[in-house]
């Protein structure tokens, strides 16, 4: 039996993995700022990681085989995480993002090697706890912590030397999740109602494929991770990229409608589409024991679980 510490995991993909770890039979603890409770079975801690001293007060003396890091968005967060863990845990698996690729337009599928974290600098002066600055700059954050929490990159700025996290860690960078009926994003919800109203849906000109990932899948992959040993970013997505047409087409089959295209050099673009290619290669994960399945073999499923769930 593992002694695990979940970082929100309250909602989506994180509640499953969860949900798996108790069935398991792990012990679980889930600590988050107290707006939703935790799976039955799980011990529930309440405090605001981005509050240092309140963060230590909640933990007490406890320490973890592993902690899951599902809501780890900044430098500064991942500078806290650092020092509050260090000695808490032999290891840290952080949720990350197939979005710190988003400054990349690689003619072929992103390695994780494509960022050298050592190289990234990190900026805590930022305005990070803006939330509006905070989505805006969604890939940059998680980058920036990643560098952090690996010990790759200082936490006070560019100028400031790497240190030992004192913790083996490791970055999920988790492609776009679809499927569920607690899919929060509302993205699918967007193109539902644009083929039932025949509205046009504006893409970017190119309009470039990504990759995807199923919620139970990554649910799956978050638990595994949490069991093994390696260190270091791994992505995490299923096979076969998806174009915005291949989710509107799979789409229509389950709500009826026809989708109208609308290319825009400026302005508002669609929520699933891009501007450029930072698809990624889940090589790595294979090469470490985990398959991700093929997007052909759950696409309409998962598109489903969330349309009719929103309309009952």
């Amino acid at each position: 039996m593992r002694n695990v510490l979940v970082l929100g995991g309250s909602r989506y993909f994180g509640r499953r993995a969860v949900e798996r770890m108790l069935a398991a039979g792990d012990r679980v603890t889930v600590l988050n700022r107290g707006s939703s409770p935790p799976p039955a079975g799980a011990t529930h801690l309440v405090a605001d990681r981005d509050d240092e001293a309140a963060l230590r007060t909640a933990l007490g003396d406890r320490t973890f085989d592993t902690v899951i890091d599902q809501v780890c968005y900044t430098p500064v967060q991942a500078d806290i995480a650092r020092r509050v863990f260090a000695g808490r845990t032999a290891r840290y698996v952080m949720t990350s993002t197939i979005e710190v690729y988003g400054h990349l337009d690689l003619p072929r599928p992103v390695r994780e090697d494509d960022i050298d974290l050592s190289a990234v600098v990190v900026d805590p002066t930022l305005p990070w706890g803006r939330m509006d600055f905070l989505e805006e700059h969604y890939g940059e954050g998680k980058r920036q912590a990643e560098a952090v929490l690996s010990g790759a990159a200082g936490a006070s700025g560019a100028s400031a030397p790497a240190a030992d996290p004192g913790f083996a860690f490791a970055s999920l960078r988790v492609a776009h999740v679809l499927g569920g009926g607690d899919d929060f994003t509302g993205r699918v919800d967007y193109y539902a109602r644009r083929l039932r109203t025949g509205s046009p849906i504006p893409v970017p000109a190119p309009n470039h494929p990504s990759t995807y990932v199923h919620v139970e899948e990554i649910a799956d992959f978050v638990v595994w991770a949490g069991r093994q040993d390696f260190t270091g970013p791994v992505n995490a997505n299923a096979h076969g990229p998806l174009r915005t047409e291949d989710i509107c087409a799979a789409l229509a089959r389950e709500t009826g409608g026809a989708a109208e295209f609308r290319e825009v050099e400026v302005g508002q673009t669609s929520p699933l589409s891009f501007t450029h290619s930072y698809g990624m290669d889940n090589t790595r994960a294979t090469r470490l024991g985990f398959t991700f399945s093929h997007t052909s073999a759950w696409l309409s499923r998962a598109l489903a679980e969330t349309v009719y769930r929103k309309e009952s």
